[in-house]
């Protein structure tokens, strides 16, 4: 259970593991749990939600910490190309991209592997797209106060491609543009010249 959300659980349900229920949810839909190929996945299963939802045990302000530093910089500090994975919580299906980050500095700075350990944190928990870009750029507004902060995230949505309106090239866009990214022009101007320039993956 998470420990940012208390959230009282049924006596009967606390008492069963993710793999019992994951076992009698494929009865449900009609397969044979017992079966070679489904023996295990339970387990599985268990295992690979508790990673993929392990951003709910994690502290953003400890995940910064130690890794601020004073030094005179103001020019704009950008992190792109960062690789998100995440679970879509209306359908728990994934969604996936790259997520773009930039601040400038006001005396200090973070060190740049602590920005991509961040967007993890958010993003390995049931998320929306939305959220996840306001989660990670108010999160640098908070522990770092800098003049200003731009995030922007590109990703495809398994629930639009697997199933619904079942768009196999659609790709999502959004941003959370803070401070100096929000009020300046010429900052978000540049933030999105950073972001646009040198592409060569393809999502």
């Amino acid at each position: 259970m998470s420990k940012a959300f208390e959230v009282e659980v049924p006596a009967k349900i606390e008492s069963e593991s993710i793999a019992d229920l994951v076992r009698k949810m494929l009865i449900k839909i009609g397969e044979d749990p017992g079966r070679e190929g489904l023996e295990k996945t339970p387990q599985r299963f268990e295992k690979a939600i508790r990673y993929l939802t392990s951003g709910y045990d994690q502290d953003p302000e400890k995940v910064l910490n130690g890794a601020r530093f004073s030094v005179a910089y103001d020019e704009m500090v950008v992190v792109k190309d960062i690789e998100v994975y995440s679970l879509c919580e209306h359908h728990l299906l994934p969604f996936f991209g790259k997520c773009h980050v930039a601040y400038l500095p006001n005396k200090q700075v973070v060190g740049l592997s602590k920005i991509a350990r961040l967007v993890n944190v958010y993003a390995r928990r049931l998320q929306i797209q939305e959220r996840l870009t306001s989660q990670i750029a108010q999160a640098l507004e908070d522990k770092l106060r800098p003049q200003g902060v731009g995030v922007i995230i590109e990703a495809r949505h398994m629930c639009m491609v697997m199933r619904g309106v079942e768009k196999q090239g659609s790709v999502a866009v959004t941003s959370a543009m803070l401070g100096k990214f929000r009020e300046d022009k010429q900052t978000r101007d540049e933030f999105l010249s950073l972001v646009k320039s040198g592409k060569s993956y393809s999502l």
